[in-house]
């Protein structure tokens, strides 16, 4: 009895799982069931709409159309797997998402792969997201210059436009990060644009902008130091931008990070003499900065300028500290009151080894201990919200405001902290000193 009984479990149980699965057949008749042999690709269409297309752009979803899809196991674009769901497919449609992130290497290409590793390929192009423009490596450059325009999904083919002229053609770049271009004759101020496969973009920055300027050192807002000390402008010795600019250094003068006004600092205090203080003498303006430009959005904006450092003659080992301050911390004049009631600082320099008044460090040769511009002119960006330290590097005690942005000390110094010593003797060229927005 024992055996009928075991033989006869067993017969129950076979019984059940056969009445299981004819349940299932029953319920779920379009069950996914992966099929033998290779799968055929007719077209390839937008999933929400009856399109035909031959390209993509990343994580779009499609939908492909062929015959034997339920024998698709793996799908890569490129060298890039997409994320198979088999209650997307059936043996003639197969939805899947592109992959969202850039191939290794790209062969415009569909890799359908079956269970036994057979592959089946379909021409189909990826496409990157629209591209980004960041940024421009010299910002004033002259036509017949090449430059470095950088940014993201910058892949060719590619076509990039000053204002004024006609689109350029560009072939290659690297790995879409950047790519060079020479400026055409009769490019105009404003803004460039880049049109790839996937779309256009606009820059943030403008070429040639005027737009937030402090000190261009030849018109209006040509402005020496307005401080003790009497440095000026250079004329244009051949190597200039765009007419006059500030030289820090004369290829002489040691600058080991000692505290040295002489040769290597620019210094402009708003005012005058004048009691209450009203920023003109009556003969020449010295206003705050932040009346030429507007700093209600300061952590949007960058101070921006261009560079040049000869490869005679670069750079090591101190920064450049850049400090802002409002009036009542420093003003040309004696203490005093200006003409809206607030309180004035005297001529100073105790605010700048404080931590009342905010500063960048600005340090290109960080990595390499040495920097130079290999003798031409780059714009170099810093974003004021950056300008959040004290003298010895440590954060600021002030409430950055608009009014915080009435001076500025350019001065290549330690200050209170300790760098590797190495002393050189620089030239360092900049214009075109401008606040400008970022975002």
């Amino acid at each position: 009895m024992k055996a009928i009984t075991k033989y006869t479990g067993i017969l129950m149980g076979l019984a059940l799982l056969a009445s299981c699965d004819a349940y299932k057949a029953i319920d779920y008749p379009d069950r996914f069931v992966e099929t033998p042999g290779v799968p055929t690709v007719h077209f390839v269409r937008y999933a929400d709409r009856d399109v035909v297309i031959t390209q993509a752009a990343m994580e779009e979803t499609i939908c492909i159309v062929g015959d034997n899809l339920t024998s698709v196991h793996d799908i890569y674009f490129n060298d890039q797997a997409a994320v198979l769901n088999t209650s997307y497919m059936t043996a003639n449609t197969l939805v899947v998402q592109v992959p969202k992130n850039l191939p290794t290497v790209q062969d415009d290409q569909m890799h359908l792969i079956t269970r036994d590793s057979s592959v089946v390929l379909y021409d189909f192009k990826v496409l990157p997201p629209a591209p980004k423009v960041s940024g421009m490596s010299n910002e004033w450059a002259a036509a017949g210059e090449t430059v470095t325009i950088t940014g993201a999904y910058l892949f060719p083919p590619m076509k990039v436009q000053f204002p004024g002229t006609d689109p350029i053609d560009i072939a290659s770049s690297n790995n879409g990060s950047s790519f060079e271009v020479v400026v055409p004759e009769g490019a105009q101020p404003g803004k460039v644009k880049v049109t790839t496969d996937s779309g256009t973009a606009q820059s943030v920055f403008m070429y040639k902008d005027t737009r937030g300027m402090l000190f261009d050192f030849d018109g209006m807002t040509g402005l020496d130091n307005h401080g003790w000390n009497g440095h000026s402008s250079q004329d244009d010795d051949g190597t200039g931008i765009s007419g006059r600019f500030f030289q820090f250094g004369d290829g002489n003068a040691v600058l080991n990070g000692d505290w040295e006004e002489a040769n290597f600092s620019l210094v402009y205090w708003p005012g005058s003499w004048n009691e209450p203080e009203n920023y003109n003498d009556g003969t020449q303006m010295w206003p705050r900065l932040c009346d030429i430009v507007d700093f209600s959005k300061w952590n949007n904006m960058a101070l921006k300028f261009e560079m040049y450092i000869p490869s005679s003659n670069p750079w090591k080992n101190t920064p450049m500290m850049i400090c802002v301050g409002g009036v009542d911390l420093i003003s040309f004049g004696a203490v005093t009151t200006d003409i809206y009631g607030n309180s004035c600082a005297g001529q100073n320099n105790t605010y700048m080894s404080g931590n009342d008044a905010p500063r960048a460090f600005y340090k290109p040769w960080e990595a390499t201990g040495s920097f130079d511009t290999g003798d031409k002119w780059i714009t170099v960006s810093i974003p004021l919200t950056e300008f959040n330290k004290g003298w010895n590097g440590q954060d600021v005690t002030t409430e950055i405001s608009a009014a915080t942005f009435a001076s500025m000390w350019f001065f290549i110094c330690n200050g209170g902290i300790d760098y590797p010593e190495a002393s050189c003797t620089p030239i360092i060229k900049i214009d075109n000193v401008r606040a400008v927005p970022i975002k």
